[in-house]
């Protein structure tokens, strides 16, 4: 993997963004690729993880099941995002699946190299956390405000009156 290419891709990256130059490139060596054909699965709820993605080429579809074979979409990530980083912190398995939308090439971190990466560049590793932070809290708002949009559809759904308070 080019160092030079991928560091110019990392730059794109909001993960990244606070990095300096000398540090993504360190970054580099640490990444692996991998590629996927349309509507292949990298993983699905339930698997084991310790690793997030970075979508460098293509897309993906990130979604949970519902019921049989209705799965709801959760999200669809494209070139620059990433997904999977809570795999960095916990040993639970997957809580979503994933499968690419196209033909997709990711770049993956792994918990080891990111040890690694903490060890090395410490300051660096500081502005990555906590841009994560803030990429957490914006999910976990989204979230929250998923499941109060869900909760309405059930009590419309069951005919309550959802507008006395």
């Amino acid at each position: 993997m080019a160092s030079p290419t991928v560091a110019a891709f990392l730059r794109t990256v909001s993960l990244f963004k606070d990095l300096a130059e000398p540090h993504l490139v360190s970054l580099t060596p640490r990444l692996r690729e991998r590629k996927l054909k349309k509507g292949e699965v990298l993983f699905r709820e339930g698997d084991p993880g310790q690793e997030m993605f970075l979508v460098r080429f293509g897309s993906v579809i990130i979604s949970k099941p519902i019921t049989g074979r209705v799965e709801q979409v959760l999200a669809r990530m494209g070139p620059g995002e990433f997904f999977g980083e809570m795999s960095l912190f916990d040993q639970a398995p997957r809580s979503a699946t994933v499968q690419a939308d196209g033909e997709t090439v990711l770049l993956c971190l792994d918990r080891q190299s990111l040890q690694e990466f903490v060890e090395v560049s410490p300051r660096a590793a500081a502005a990555f956390f906590s841009t994560l932070v803030r990429t957490f809290i914006q999910r976990l708002r989204a979230s929250g405000e998923l499941v109060a949009e869900v909760t309405r559809w059930g009590l419309e759904a069951t005919g309550l009156d959802v507008e006395t308070r």
